[in-house]
């Protein structure tokens, strides 16, 4: 599903969750091609001019959720919890947290430790692929989060990589970070 059709599903999903007239939603989807950037964001982080993008196909948003840049694309799990925490914890830390804790157990499933770093959202995991010493224990992040509340009501939030092509982050710094990305096809699931 393009982009800006799903930001549109989202808007209607959360003005319905805030008057109550649906309950807590889960878009599980892939999009297109596309850069978005966070309401924290810096322009610096994106890489490649927009031109350059619209030659390579891949679209660009500003958008009102927190984080840098972030790609989004074929091969990555997009969810987008459309939660009331009023219903749960009024509390923003403890629902990214929450995010966090949900991917780390699906990874466990399928083999891998993921884990948390205090300095940086997101899930990251070992990178078994390390070529020097250097390298050696390394974490590339796995799944990026990035979350919008409005009225304790969430919107955006995690894009996992399953099958990404890990190439697109080379024209941003994903989440105004140098750290590497990783799939998990890359570390051996299928």
């Amino acid at each position: 599903i393009g982009y800006a059709e799903a930001l549109e599903l989202q808007k209607t999903l959360e003005t319905q969750r805030k008057a109550g007239e649906i309950g807590d939603q889960l878009l599980l989807l892939e999009h297109p091609h596309v850069l978005t950037l966070g309401r924290n964001g810096h322009q610096e982080n994106v890489l490649v001019s927009r031109d350059r993008l619209a030659q390579l196909g891949i679209q660009f948003y500003e958008n009102n959720r927190g984080g840098d840049i972030t790609y989004h694309g074929p091969g990555q799990i997009v969810g987008y919890p459309i939660v009331d925490l009023r219903e749960w914890k009024r509390d923003v830390v403890a629902y990214v947290r929450s995010v966090e804790e949900v991917i780390i157990r699906v990874l466990k499933r399928y083999g891998i430790e993921g884990e948390r770093d205090a300095g940086a959202t997101g899930v990251w995991t070992r990178r078994p692929d390390c070529k020097s010493a250097k390298e050696a224990g390394q974490v590339a992040k796995v799944c990026a989060i990035g979350v919008h509340l409005s009225r304790w009501v969430t919107t955006h939030g995690f894009a996992l990589n399953w099958t990404t092509d890990l190439r697109y982050f080379d024209y941003i710094m994903p989440c105004g970070l140098t750290r590497p990305v990783t799939s998990l096809e890359q570390l051996g699931v299928r």
